[in-house]
């Protein structure tokens, strides 16, 4: 009698790409085509500096998300329906939680007083060596996951921490692109130990003066957004590790989401202040995905000191599907963003 073919095993004998394996040439071809995005997106948008419109913003926004879209369409079509879903969960993830990396992007821009024309080049190279460091995040991730099944405590505890930590600031006051910016240590000892000058060359990173070469403030910029994001990976990396165990996924989601950010900063730059809410939804959304790392941690443990080095069985109902998981995020961010929309009205109407 011949048996079903799972859905699984269609995927592998039509594209030869395993649930559990990617092949060499598939990941070379990603990599090259979002290399070349970034490129395309270098000699379109960034080689002639100019302000972008809104209008220009918010065609090439479309752009990126329509292309992620595809590309999450690709996925389930050409893998399987449990990967498709997992790069879409992956993806909002990434997406919101780079939305919140705005905040910080446009008080860094406001701090060193960059010009609006000479910011995109700024953002473009920032977000590439972000890309960068995630790469090497995401690689050190999937070795350690695949050695040591502990390391899902660690990401799942700190994700709560983190939850914890951005819930009270939330709490505490609202978070504004006016704040102040705090450059971390290693950017007070560039900007201290470096030769600089004092205003921007055009967009230039150095410049010769007197037969001496000089930093820009631009250089600045780019090293404090590169740092910035570094710190954001800590929290984005093992939040998707909570969705997926796919590098592929982990590092495509990434990508897409880091794609389009330039457009997207233009677009709603102005109107972060009007999300009052995001940061109490991306700290649920650490906290859900934190439990589930937890509860995964628990199941495959073998510390010695849990359950004599055992694993341990959980309820059915802490198994929480793909599925549930992609809406339970959805519903998370439009739930603060119509409210966040909601009170800022009611703010302006009151003169708040």
């Amino acid at each position: 009698m011949e048996q079903p073919v799972s859905e699984a095993a269609a995927s592998t004998a039509i594209t030869g790409i395993s649930p559990d394996v990617v092949p060499t040439w598939v990941w070379l071809a990603t990599v090259g085509a979002i290399a070349a995005l970034f490129i395309f997106d270098f000699f379109t948008h960034v080689r002639k500096p100019h302000e972008p419109t809104f209008k220009e913003s918010a065609l090439w926004s479309t752009f990126y998300v329509a292309l992620a879209l595809l590309f999450g369409w690709g996925v389930w079509h050409f893998w399987d329906r449990e990967h498709g879903i997992e790069y879409f969960a992956g993806f909002i993830t990434e997406k919101s939680l780079s939305v919140d990396n705005l905040f910080v992007f446009v008080i860094i821009m406001k701090s060193f007083a960059v010009p609006r024309a000479y910011q995109q080049k700024a953002l473009l190279i920032g977000i590439v060596i972000a890309l960068i460091m995630r790469g090497i995040f995401i690689a050190a991730g999937a070795a350690a996951i695949e050695r040591f099944s502990w390391v899902f405590y660690i990401f799942g505890l700190f994700l709560l921490w983190t939850a914890w930590k951005l819930i009270v600031e939330s709490m505490k006051h609202q978070k504004s692109t006016d704040e102040e910016y705090e450059p971390n240590a290693i950017v007070k000892y560039f900007q201290r130990h470096l030769p600089t000058v004092p205003d921007f060359r055009g967009n230039a990173l150095t410049v010769i003066e007197n037969g001496k070469r000089y930093f820009t403030p631009m250089f600045i910029v780019i090293l404090a957004l590169g740092m910035t994001d570094l710190l954001f990976a800590l929290d984005s990396i093992p939040a998707i590790y909570g969705l997926t165990d796919a590098p592929y996924i982990v590092f495509t989601a990434n990508a897409f989401a880091l794609l389009g950010l330039l457009q997207l900063y233009f677009l709603i730059g102005g109107l972060l202040d009007r999300l009052v809410y995001l940061g109490i939804g991306l700290s649920l959304i650490l906290a859900f995905i934190g439990l589930k790392l937890i509860v995964h941690a628990v199941e495959a443990n073998t510390l010695p000191f849990i359950n004599d080095g055992q694993p341990v069985e959980v309820p059915g109902w802490m198994h929480i599907e793909i599925e549930q998981s992609l809406l339970v995020i959805v519903s998370i961010l439009v739930i603060t963003t119509v409210a966040s929309l909601l009170k800022s009205r009611s703010d302006a109407r009151k003169g708040v």
